[in-house]
């Protein structure tokens, strides 16, 4: 049975010399295979919750759906785990009708690791698309305090990392009375699974595209992060440590902000500096 969290045994050894058995809280990490109309499309390692805006977020990173309205149905597939209980590491999506099924060539039979996202993807330029929102329209500019109150504010939420210290987390940010509002955290062992995680709950609840939203990831913020935040319309991403250089080349090509190294003190802004005001 899938749990978000477990509890194990372990040593703690310290340079004195001292020994001493407690317990530990673990991330919980399982496979979630994501179907579509009962057709196998990929493995990801997520520590399990919001399996369903998972499943949606990225089916709508890989260009499947492009909002709520395109998935007809989503349930759990049963299965019984190694522990004899009913798991929850299946979602079947089916498509609305009139939505084209995946291309073929988007099936990963392989595994794909927590960390990876895109690595079975066969070229860079069969993920470097364009989507159809024109972020260069979104001129909402926010002031350079808020932006930076956003990592400890992400930090507040992080339950699962307070008993953990093992997850990602990704938070949404729209504007509201007062600044900037939380209105979506998750967390998981994959920074690209928290990430679809809020797209799909942002499909489910808000739609597409999201004015004068940012996202704020607790670690780097890659290529793969750029693409998704772009193409569910959000113009600006803010990250705790660095961007790649494709993650800045893409994000300046599509007209985003691409913030990093954002500590609460200082951030730097590889692009897209018009949308923070000093």
């Amino acid at each position: 049975m899938v749990k978000v969290t477990q509890r194990r045994r372990v040593t703690r050894l310290s340079a004195d010399g001292s020994l001493r058995e407690r317990a530990d809280t673990l991330a919980g990490e399982e496979p979630l295979e994501v179907r579509v109309g009962g057709r196998p499309l990929s493995v990801t390692m997520r520590t399990p919750g919001s399996d369903f805006d998972l499943a949606v977020g990225f089916l709508h990173g890989e260009g499947v759906v492009r909002g709520w309205d395109d998935v007809a149905q989503i349930d759990y597939r049963s299965g019984i785990g190694a522990d004899g209980q009913r798991d929850y590491n299946v979602v079947d999506v089916t498509l609305a009708e009139g939505v084209a099924p995946p291309d073929p060539s988007l099936e990963r039979h392989v595994y794909t690791s927590s960390s990876c996202g895109i690595c079975g993807t066969s070229s860079i330029e069969a993920v470097r698309r364009t989507g159809e929102h024109d972020l260069r329209l979104d001129r909402v500019a926010h002031p350079l305090a808020q932006l930076l109150a956003l990592p400890d504010r992400l930090r507040q939420e992080q339950k699962v990392f307070d008993r953990t210290g093992g997850v990602h987390a990704a938070a949404l940010f729209l504007p509201g009375a007062g600044g900037l509002k939380p209105v979506c955290v998750r967390e998981d062992v994959g920074r690209h699974n928290a990430v679809d995680k809020v797209v799909g709950w942002a499909l489910r609840e808000r739609g597409m595209p999201l004015p004068g939203a940012v996202l704020q990831v607790s670690g780097r913020a890659s290529f793969e992060l750029v693409q998704k935040a772009a193409l569910a319309g959000v113009a600006t991403l803010s990250a705790v440590s660095a961007p790649s250089a494709l993650a800045v080349e893409l994000g300046e090509d599509l007209g985003m902000t691409v913030i990093g190294f954002n500590r609460g003190s200082s951030l730097n802004v590889y692009c897209g500096r018009e949308r923070v005001r000093s």
